[in-house]
C-alpha cells in the first residue's frame, strides 16, 4: 500500500499524548489542563500541532450518556465479587466521556490462486483383542480414515470496509467486543458533530492498520478456499492473492467512556454510542472472594459430617 498521502486529504490537529496510557487526545481552545478520558490521569496539553489524516467519515452518537450509564450500571450489577464501592460509583452518576475513537476502514480486491488436497473420510472395520472378566476376547471397531485428492482452484473476494482500530490507548480485546457497528450509518465529517465531545487522534498508522487488515483479509480467503476444496478435511499447500483497488477511510466511531481508580489501579469501561453494548476492567473483591471461600468450605465439612454419620 502505497504511504504517500495527498496533502489535500491532511490536516493540522492540537494533540497531547497521556504518559500514563498512551492516549493521543485532540483538543480545542484555550485549555492547558485535562484529565484524560482514557485513565483518568491529569495531563497538561502540549499546544505543538500535528499534521494528520483527514477524518472522512464520522458514526453519530446515538445513545445519550445516560443510557450509556444505564447500560454500564446494568453491566456493572452482573459482575460476580465486584467491589460494592464499584457499584456505588456507578449509581452516583459520575460524568462519562463521550469520545470519538479513530478506526481506519480498508476495501480491496483479491484474486486468489490456490493448490491443496481434499479429505474425503470413510471408516474401515477393525478387529482387536481385549480382557473382559479376566478372558481375551476379539471385538471389531469403525477406524476413521482420509482419502486425500488433489485440488487447485481460484477465489475472487471483494473486501468492503475492513474495520482497524486506529488507537493504542483503549484494550483491543474490548473495542472488538463493542462490534458490530453499523457502518451503513456513516455520515460526511464535519466538525459540528464533534460539539460537546473530544476525539482521540489515531496512533496506528495508515501502513500498520493496513497490515492487520491484510491479516483479516488472508484469514477468510484461506476460508473461502477450505470451502472451495470442499470434503471432510482440506489441505492448503499454496496460496497467491494479488490485492487491487485498494481504498482507505479515516472514520471516527462514537464510545462512551468511563474510568474507575480501585486500589491505585485504574479500570476503564468503555460503550458502543451507537448500540449501548458495553464492554471493560474490573476488579475483584477480596474480602467476597474469602467469604465466598469459606462459606464453601463450611458447605463441605458439613457434607462431609452429615455423610460420616449416616453412614
Amino acid at each position: 500500500m502505497n504511504n504517500q498521502v495527498p496533502e489535500e486529504e491532511m490536516e493540522e490537529t492540537r494533540v497531547t499524548s497521556c504518559s500514563n496510557c498512551g492516549a493521543k487526545v485532540e483538543f480545542e481552545g484555550e485549555s492547558h489542563a485535562e484529565e484524560c478520558p482514557f485513565c483518568a490521569s491529569p495531563i497538561v496539553i502540549d499546544t505543538g500541532t500535528t499534521k494528520q489524516i483527514k477524518p472522512k467519515g464520522v458514526l453519530p452518537f446515538i445513545k445519550t450518556e445516560d443510557k450509556a450509564r444505564e447500560a454500564m450500571t446494568e453491566w456493572l450489577g452482573k459482575l460476580w465479587f465486584a467491589p460494592n464501592n464499584l457499584k456505588e460509583y456507578a449509581r452516583k452518576g459520575r460524568k462519562m466521556q463521550g469520545m470519538y475513537v479513530p478506526y481506519w476502514t480498508y476495501d480491496a480486491q483479491s484474486e486468489s490462486d490456490y493448490r491443496g488436497q481434499r479429505g474425503d473420510a470413510y471408516y474401515v472395520t477393525e478387529r482387536y483383542t481385549t480382557t473382559e472378566d479376566g478372558k481375551t476376547v476379539t471385538k471389531t471397531r469403525q477406524v476413521r480414515k482420509i482419502r486425500w485428492s488433489r485440488r487447485s482452484g481460484h477465489i475472487s473476494k471483494f473486501f468492503d470496509d475492513i474495520l482497524v482500530l486506529a488507537s493504542k490507548s483503549l484494550p483491543k480485546r474490548f473495542t472488538d467486543q463493542l462490534a458490530p457497528w453499523d457502518l451503513s450509518a456513516l455520515v460526511d465529517y464535519s466538525p459540528n458533530y464533534l460539539a460537546g465531545y473530544q476525539a482521540e487522534a489515531y496512533s496506528i498508522e495508515l501502513r500498520e492498520g493496513f497490515d492487520e487488515a491484510e491479516n483479516v483479509m488472508e484469514r477468510e480467503i484461506r476460508n473461502l478456499v477450505r470451502r472451495d476444496i470442499g470434503g471432510d478435511e482440506q489441505r492448503i499447500d499454496r496460496l497467491s492473492t494479488t490485492l487491487s483497488a485498494i481504498t482507505y477511510k479515516h472514520v471516527l466511531l462514537p464510545v462512551w467512556l468511563a474510568a474507575y481508580k480501585y486500589e491505585g489501579k485504574t479500570y476503564r469501561f468503555v460503550v458502543n454510542g451507537q448500540s449501548g453494548k458495553v464492554k471493560g476492567e474490573r476488579p475483584w473483591s477480596k474480602a467476597k472472594i474469602a467469604i465466598a471461600v469459606v462459606s464453601a468450605l463450611v458447605v463441605i465439612a458439613i457434607g462431609v459430617t452429615v455423610y460420616q454419620y449416616t453412614k
